[in-house]
């Protein structure tokens, strides 16, 4: 086995182009899921990479480096709008795993429960991804995670960055999960939505997506368009409004109870986004 810590993004993305390479950010992911006595072959630790980690703002919008870990999202100085992306920070496992995990390693696990993929979704993200050979790309986030454990992250690429634009002036947003317990638990099922309302408290903007109830998170475009003019507590979620989720009979719950769940969750999420 043999393990690289570089500083400059030039070298880590020469040694990404390396054959079986395993790449570690927080680890949380990557190592429960090793099977024991398998060795991981070359291990890129990307951690110590300049402009890899840190929030940035701007006219043009929001930067979070891959390597960001969910505790400096929570301490960072962001607009309501990143609310329900904090909430879902707060989330992720323990204290412990926060300090270690980073954003980028949620996204590129590809998990159908990730809990921080709902939040980025309604905040318009996309990523940033880098290669040696091709130089950088963006990808919208609802482009990037392809199926379970499935993205669009070519072999030799890394996740370098995640882009947020400027969310609707005056957005609020939230993030409700169900589970079978309050912390450290795998969700049966998550929404986040993002919500502005204009001087009469009538919807404005309206961005829905849903988590743990399909095999890639997904926004639900019918009940954001039903959004736009009512009021956020007269919202009633209906069948047609869930269409583009296919929730799954597993251990944590059945299909019907999933979707009875997120409907009341979709429900929670907007009239809690609204801005105090």
């Amino acid at each position: 086995m043999s393990y690289h810590r570089p500083h400059a993004l030039a070298d880590a993305l020469d040694i990404a182009a390396t054959p079986a390479i395993t790449v570690v950010a927080g680890g949380t992911d990557v190592y429960p899921a090793a099977r024991q006595g398998r060795p991981f072959g070359t291990i890129l630790d990307i951690t110590r990479v300049q402009g890899l980690t840190g929030i940035t703002q701007d006219d043009g919008g929001t930067r979070i480096g891959a390597a960001t870990s969910w505790s400096d999202l929570v301490r960072a100085d962001l607009p309501p709008a990143f609310d329900g992306l904090k909430c879902a920070a707060r989330q992720v496992g323990s204290v412990q795993i926060q300090n270690a995990a980073t954003l980028a390693g949620n996204l590129c696990n590809a998990s159908p429960a990730a809990d921080g993929v709902p939040p980025l979704l309604t905040l318009d993200a996309s990523v940033e991804v880098a290669s040696a050979a091709r130089g950088s790309r963006r990808i919208p986030l609802g482009d990037f995670i392809r199926g379970v454990r499935q993205t669009a992250l070519a072999p030799d690429e890394l996740l370098t960055a995640i882009h947020i634009p400027q969310p609707p002036e005056g957005a609020g947003s939230c993030f409700e999960k169900l589970g079978s317990r309050r912390y450290l638990v795998i969700s049966i099922a998550m929404v986040s939505a993002l919500v502005a309302v204009d001087g009469n408290g009538r919807i404005t903007h309206a961005r829905i997506a849903a988590g743990s109830c399909s095999a890639v998170a997904q926004r639900l475009p019918a009940l954001e368009a039903a959004c736009l003019g009512q009021r956020p507590h007269d919202i009633t979620v209906n069948s047609d409004h869930l269409a583009p989720l296919s929730p799954i009979d597993d251990v944590r719950g059945s299909a019907a109870y999933r979707r009875d769940a997120v409907a009341t969750l979709c429900q929670r999420a907007i009239a809690r986004s609204v801005p105090a």
